[in-house]
């Protein structure tokens, strides 16, 4: 069934209303209400459906300017479900205005599913990410103000104007209650209709590359690693292994965010995994760059031998830290630099592993999801720590084989739900990536243990020499910390796997929640924090350090958070009302 979008009211005060233009009956809707606030563009409003499209008017025929769009659908459509449609903008052809920086040629900004229900704002962005298509800028955020949004100041030679919309979901019936538009004056520009003229595309941006990826179009490999802030002369060592990579994500039907990192991860094999997370995190966001990342440090393992027996549960951790489907076809496409013989062997191993996970049924976008659903559901009302705790105890005892499904995992996670068990929170990272001022912020802590710190009270916290007896000291204050309860703070380097297993092992002696959290800053910005700091370390301390530096993988503790440059958590992994695997 095919269905027309609504006409969006005017607000009162917005000045580009004409006299058949329909305007808002009122606010009450929006009233009291969290909205938002995005960007309108000038373009011409399209529905995508699953087997199809049109614009405004049902029955809207051909013109050039459609084209694209239709294009789009056709590699979009398969992943839209039966009854949903997508509505947005065909920004293909210029109208009033010119754009000269897209993501793309078409921007949605509403889903509605099978009930006729348009989804939440939240929900919508992730959906259209997941389809590979990019949605308005956001320009205001928050409890309906109409003062503040009558003060919001637009440049209205480059923006057509603002739609205000609840962030929460609604039923078609409430639209002209829950969504409303500003439109500048006179925002039709032109003598003649736009259709009626010449056909002049609006320009696309650098980031473009990257939402064709996502979108499922082709792979222009220069511009997207341009895109991403890396060298473009990679691209040609690695188009063959992008060209094989795509043809196995496409028959996954994997778009989005999915598409791209694998990609990347093709793109980049052998790469720094610490350097490359930390300088994909501007241009990409860290929860993209370290899936990156994580994809490039994981796929050689998939193209090794591995004991059959313990494979289901092998591949189960892995799914904490990467789409397994993705893994697969990265580990299978990048064989480009090993001779034929090791190549054809890898891709033996890798075949064989893939076979595994399908009959375990774990190469799906996220195998885990129903799982973590129904244990959010069930746990519902616990503290967050619990119930990430009982989430983490779930998913190991699933790879285990222990539990398989919902009311085994309730089952099996009784012990943890009282919250009674004390807390570790390992830092991980290199000198200057801002641990210790991160630490200082943390609430509730209950004792911090640093290495620095008992050098120092030795006398000099630069002297390495008594590192011996510093790591047993610390480890026996960490453990005596955590057996009187409470949350502690490890803060050490803890560069590899090996220096973190030494306060996990006392973490596990004393059943602790452990959160690792990571720090991941670009080496620009660690060796100007560096310069400095107050205790700065020799230059080649630090660069030593960023070698050996092997971040943990999500998954080797209960729950992992991110922090980038900002000094914040960036992204998270491990949570029960998380979306990673």
């Amino acid at each position: 069934m095919r269905v027309s979008y609504p006409r969006t009211p005017h607000l009162p005060w917005s000045p580009g209303a004409s006299a058949d233009d329909v305007r808002s009956g009122g606010l009450e809707g929006l009233r009291g209400r969290e909205v938002v606030v995005t960007e309108k563009f000038d373009g011409e409003n399209t529905t995508l459906y699953r087997d199809g499209l049109h614009a405004r008017s049902l029955d809207s025929g051909h013109h050039p300017s459609r084209a694209w769009v239709k294009g789009l659908q056709g590699r979009i459509g398969p992943a839209v479900p039966a009854g949903w449609r997508v509505c947005g903008e065909n920004l293909f052809a210029r109208h009033s205005l010119a754009y000269h920086c897209l993501d793309g040629w078409f921007y949605g900004f509403s889903v509605w599913d099978d009930a006729d229900r348009c989804l939440g704002w939240d929900e919508t962005v992730r959906f259209l990410r997941r389809l590979g298509v990019p949605a308005p800028r956001v320009l205001w955020r928050g409890v309906f103000d109409e003062k503040a949004l009558r003060a919001l100041r637009l440049d209205t030679a480059r923006v057509e104007g603002y739609v205000v919309r609840t962030a929460e979901g609604f039923p078609r019936e409430d639209f002209g209650l829950r969504v409303a538009k500003w439109v500048r004056p006179q925002h039709v520009q032109t003598d003649t209709h736009w259709m009626h003229a010449a056909v002049v595309p609006n320009g696309l941006g650098p980031a473009a590359a990257l939402w064709a990826v996502r979108s499922g179009g082709p792979v222009e490999l220069p511009a997207v690693l341009a895109a991403a802030g890396l060298d473009p002369e990679r691209a040609p060592a690695a188009e063959a292994a992008v060209e094989d990579l795509t043809a196995r994500l496409d028959g996954l039907g994997r778009r989005g965010d999915a598409r791209l990192a694998g990609v990347l991860a093709a793109a980049l094999p052998g790469s720094n995994r610490a350097g490359l997370a930390a300088r994909l995190a501007a241009p990409l966001g860290m929860p993209l760059a370290r899936r990156v990342a994580d994809l490039v440090g994981l796929h050689p393992v998939l193209r090794r031998p591995y004991p059959d027996e313990d494979r289901r549960a092998g591949l189960v951790r892995l799914a904490a830290a990467a789409d397994l489907g993705v893994l697969h076809a990265v580990a299978a496409a990048v064989t480009a630099s090993l001779t034929d013989g090791e190549a054809a062997d890898a891709r033996e191993q890798v075949e064989w592993s893939a076979a595994h996970a399908e009959d375990a049924g774990l190469l799906g976008e996220a195998p885990l999801a129903e799982l973590r659903t129904g244990l959010r559901s069930a746990l519902a009302g616990l503290a967050p720590d619990a119930a990430d705790r009982c989430w983490a105890e779930a998913r190991e005892a699933f790879a285990l084989g222990r539990v398989s499904g919902v009311d085994d995992a309730v089952a099996a996670t009784w012990r943890w739900r009282s919250g009674g068990f004390p807390q570790l929170v390992q830092l991980v990272g290199p000198s200057g990536s801002g641990k210790s001022v991160f630490c200082a912020d943390l609430p509730g802590v209950a004792e911090r243990v640093s290495l620095d710190g008992l050098r120092e009270e030795r006398g000099d916290r630069g002297d390495q020499r008594a590192n011996a007896d510093v790591l047993r000291e610390g480890l026996d204050r960490l453990d005596a910390a955590l057996a009187r309860g409470g949350t502690v703070v490890w803060d050490a380097t803890s560069l590899n796997r090996q220096q973190r297993s030494l306060a996990l092992g006392v973490a596990q002696r004393r059943d602790a929640l452990v959160t690792q959290v990571v720090f991941l800053v670009d080496e620009e910005e660690l060796a100007r924090r560096n310069g400095v700091r107050p205790h700065p370390v020799p230059a080649g301390v630090l660069a030593t350090q960023l070698r050996r530096f092997g971040p943990p993988y999500a998954g080797e503790a209960h729950r992992t958070r991110y922090v980038g440059g900002s000094g914040t958590v960036e992204d998270t992994a491990g949570t029960i009302g998380g979306e990673d695997s």
